[in-house]
């Protein structure tokens, strides 16, 4: 299933922007019709009105269960 990161910018005392990750964003895909849809999880509630997407780091990323859909595409 591809994710991507869901991160809200934060500027540091020294002026630089950082990214606080806040959630996940997975793309699905419509059992019936093939539709790609994207849900949004967030960590907890969040009060900001600007929400990024990043895809994940590689080390962010599990490895893949024996017999799992490596494609990124929904299993099925």
């Amino acid at each position: 299933m591809t994710h991507f990161n869901v991160v809200v910018p934060v500027e540091g005392t020294d002026k630089k922007t950082r990214f606080r990750r806040v959630g996940a964003l997975f793309e699905n895909a419509h059992s019936e019709t093939g539709e790609i849809y994207y849900t949004v999880q967030l960590d907890f509630p969040v009060g900001v009105t600007k929400l990024l997407a990043f895809p994940p780091r590689a080390e962010e990323v599990p490895e893949a269960a024996p017999g799992a859909e490596a494609s990124g595409e929904p299993a099925g």
